[in-house]
């Protein structure tokens, strides 16, 4: 049973010991996860001289096992113990990573091997995340969903504001392939904090083998997504989300504030400090702006907060001073817009997937949304070569914006809260409580 009764909403997460393992557990993987994010492409410049198209081939690699996470999520959700294949998936990353500082040692470290390694995290990562919405479905009560995924993501963002510097100082003390040891360690550390963890999963949470087959089940969840009124609506916001703001990638934006807004490094590199402070005070925040003004209109705030700001950076001029500040007030707010939207969206969809759903949605929404970044990205730099770096960051805040299209004539603005007496129960959860395709 849950340590946190649903019927007592005001008692606290962190007395729930089951909750502040898995908060532990995560928020030290966070952090390792940015010493790899550094570690992995130094490794291939340095040591093993990578070209610009070697290294992105590393990252492409990383996000590619998502392209299958549908199919993944549906075998997922014949699986009983989400708890193990989440723990299973940290073990996997930790020996995976392992096998670089070991080869690097011996001498042997190869670019292949890189790939590999990439590959095999990234999958190790897809397992991980479609096992997750089950198990955090019955590990806090649905009145702490929002609190809970704010705390969850209040370390997410804590990582990245001190975790770079932390793995930069790593790598520089130790080598990046040694360095690497360390994330290898988070996620020994996050297996074990998981491990004395127990859930109550629901019986029917997993089907016999003699039922569909992989695809038709993957098929299922699919139509329960776009059958559904508020997954629906939040699918299609979010991707839309994720494809105007890889139009206007990391990448793109940085070559902007070097060739056009003229700034420094040193620069660049504080307003998206800045920025980082802004995604942890987002999620900081979250809560409380949900329960002022709804837990449906923070998700829509953040679908407008989050691509809108780059405007902001885009037609910026002036002396030095505000060029650079008007690029770190553009990634502070648009950090604060991503994490109402996620914490807030996240937890709503805690609510109306029903057990047995649950990875399989996860699947879809992955294979979906992570599918459409790198579309994003290509378009963006067309669209660069074309029409201009700033014309296009412009066009990417507009068309990041429009998402909220998708959430206007959907339940989702009418959700105020997530409580059990709340409106979701009586409008939207309906949708929740058909029967799942068999």
């Amino acid at each position: 049973m849950n340590s946190l009764p649903d019927k007592d909403p005001s008692a606290s997460l962190w007395r729930n010991r089951r909750f502040v393992r898995f908060w532990t557990g995560q928020s030290v993987s966070q952090f390792g996860d940015r010493i790899s994010e550094l570690a992995l492409p130094l490794i291939a410049v340095a040591a093993l001289h990578a070209s610009a198209g070697q290294v992105a081939w590393l990252t492409a690699l990383v996000w590619a096992p998502n392209l299958l996470a549908v199919v993944l999520g549906a075998w997922v959700d014949h699986r009983l113990h989400k708890r193990r294949l989440m723990i299973l998936a940290d073990l996997v990353r930790a020996g995976v990573l392992l096998t670089v500082p070991v080869a690097y040692l011996a001498g042997s470290v190869t670019l292949l091997q890189l790939y590999a390694v990439a590959l095999l995290t990234g999958a190790a990562a897809v397992l991980f995340n479609t096992a997750y919405p089950p198990f955090f479905a019955h590990l806090v009560p649905r009145s702490s969903y929002v609190d809970a995924n704010s705390k969850l993501s209040a370390g997410r963002s804590a990582s990245h504001v001190v975790g770079p510097a932390v793995g930069g100082a790593l790598v520089q003390l130790l080598s990046a392939p040694v360095a690497l040891i360390a994330d290898a360690l988070s996620f020994v550390a996050s297996a074990a904090l998981l491990g004395p963890i127990r859930v109550d999963e629901p019986a029917d949470a997993a089907r016999t083998t003699t039922g569909p087959s992989l695809l038709r089940r993957a098929g299922e969840g699919l139509l329960f997504v776009v059958r559904h009124p508020v997954l629906r609506a939040s699918l299609g916001c979010a991707t839309t989300l994720n494809f105007f703001t890889f139009v206007s990638s990391t990448g793109l934006t940085v070559l902007f504030a070097d060739r056009v807004l003229g700034l420094s490094a040193g620069t660049i590199g504080l307003a998206f400090g800045i920025g980082s402070t802004g995604a942890l005070t987002g999620a900081v925040l979250a809560p409380k702006v949900s329960r002022r003004i709804g837990v449906g209109r923070s998700i829509a705030a953040g679908a407008v907060l989050f691509p809108a700001p780059i405007a902001i950076a885009a037609t910026a001029s002036g002396p030095d001073w505000a060029r650079a500040g008007a690029l770190g007030v553009a990634e502070f707010l648009a950090g604060i817009g991503v994490m109402l939207f996620d914490v807030n969206l996240n937890s709503v969809q805690a609510v109306v997937i029903p057990d047995g759903m649950r990875s399989r949605v996860a699947g879809a929404y992955s294979t979906v949304n992570y599918g459409v970044r790198p579309v994003g990205a290509v378009v963006g730099g067309v669209l660069a070569t074309h029409i201009g770096l700033r014309t296009t960051l412009i066009t990417a805040a507009a068309g990041g914006a429009l998402s909220l299209l998708w959430l206007l004539p959907s339940p989702i603005p009418r959700i105020r809260s997530l409580t059990a007496d709340g409106p979701l129960v009586t409008g939207v959860a309906a949708a929740a409580d058909r029967p799942v395709p068999r």
